[in-house]
């Protein structure tokens, strides 16, 4: 098995390093992409509520990662309505490979980890080129985007965030997620439809949105017929996983998100100058990245009016809205998340997995013991991708709850 599995990852990787080591080698390319805030394909029209979610308001061909890679991509704004109930204009990059398909397409709605409260880390801006540290989520993807492209199938990725950069917003993310795939399903040049078996998948934080998704499937966007999710290093307990993370950008980004996002500002209230300052700041500069080098070695007492304000009611309150369990996924579900993951304690991915089979839910869910956050990401993603193939083939899942 490990001969097979090891085969199938060098033709991946190798691709994935190609890509990347093109990137680094052409700061022309990169340079020449304008950030989001920059770029009119980004402007909402002025009649965006007159449309209804997932309408295609625009398209553009891109060139992947601005190189000479042979898979077709197009950039698609699109309407779709954030937790608020506004309306909001996103964009979803669609990939397609030139490999043929015998029937229907399938299509993959493939959720990069942003980790960011600034749109210029929008997978949609990274997969155009841009900064190193901007493409540095996109570019540890690469390989399971390849795998995707290898296999055959269209991969979309959308701005789940929004505009705005609201991590951490469940409903936002959900619905930019399921308005992305209708978008894409209605992009004729792309060559699928309604008819394509449609799989989801994301790890981290792009686990967050996917399963957000599946949870609004059925009351938001009833005719998605999503066949399968994959998803690991999943992210639950939202204030266990910031203490966890404190004293790293980490647990600033969710709380300048959580402060952000809410609609009555009971969190933002409890924060002191230099964390007014910080959320003032969010939207530019704002990556991931741009934080770690900002504020090393950070800790949210530092940002805080209040004591322990990760372990506040206002935090809470803030985060319990948006953690996961909510509804059950009525999609079959592929989960998986390190014993030993040092940035989300498994603690939480176990009870959200009883949460979902108590539910009814129709899961398959991996305590892995390959180490760390990033250890079961490689480790596990074949088996990630094998489910969505078995789906796509029409193989039905397990029934039930199989944990192991």
């Amino acid at each position: 098995m490990w001969g097979r599995i090891g085969r199938q990852w060098l033709a991946v990787l190798a691709l994935a390093m190609i890509m990347l080591s093109a990137a680094l080698s052409m700061p022309v390319a990169r340079a020449a992409v304008q950030p989001p805030r920059d770029d009119p394909f980004y402007a909402a029209p002025t009649d965006l509520a007159s449309h209804p979610n997932g309408a295609v308001l625009g398209s553009r061909t891109i060139t992947l990662l601005g190189l000479p890679i042979p898979v077709a991509a197009w950039q698609l704004r699109y309407r779709t309505t954030d937790s608020e109930e506004k309306p909001q204009l996103d964009v979803t990059t669609v990939l397609v490979p030139p490999v043929a398909s015998a029937g229907p397409r399938p299509v993959l709605s493939y959720q990069i980890p942003e980790n960011s409260l600034d749109s210029q880390c929008a997978p949609s801006s990274t997969l155009r080129g841009g900064r190193i540290t901007d493409m540095a989520s996109t570019m540890q993807e690469a390989p399971f985007i390849a795998d995707a492209l290898r296999r055959g199938w269209a991969v979309v990725v959308s701005d789940y965030e929004g505009p705005q950069s609201r991590l951490f917003d469940g409903v936002t993310s959900g619905r930019g997620v399921l308005d992305g795939i209708r978008a894409a399903q209605s992009f004729s040049p792309a060559g699928i439809d309604a008819s394509s078996p449609i799989g989801t998948w994301g790890y981290s934080s792009g686990a967050y949105a996917t399963l957000w998704a599946t949870q609004l499937r059925r009351e938001y966007a009833p005719e998605v017929r999503i066949v399968g999710t994959s998803a690991g290093g999943v992210p639950t307990d939202i204030p266990t996983m910031a203490q966890r993370a404190d004293g790293a950008v980490g647990a600033l980004l969710i709380l300048l998100g959580l402060a952000r996002n809410e609609p009555d500002p009971q969190l933002a209230d409890l924060l002191n100058d230099r964390g007014r300052r910080a959320l003032l700041a969010t939207g530019t500069s704002a990556c991931g990245a741009d934080l770690a080098q900002k504020y090393p070695d950070v800790h949210i007492d530092d940002f805080a009016a209040v004591p322990n304000l990760l372990a506040h009611p206002a935090f809470r309150n803030a985060a319990a809205p948006n953690e996961l369990g909510g509804t059950a996924p009525d999609t079959p579900l592929y989960l998986y998340h390190s014993v030993s993951d040092e940035k989300i304690p498994v603690a939480g991915y176990t009870a959200l997995v009883d949460t979902y089979c108590a539910q009814g839910a129709t899961l398959t869910a991996i305590h892995s013991p390959f180490p760390t956050h990033v250890g079961a990401a490689a480790g596990e993603a074949f088996g990630g991708m094998n489910f969505l193939a078995d789906r796509f083939a029409g193989t039905p899942p397990a029934p039930g709850c199989v944990v192991q």
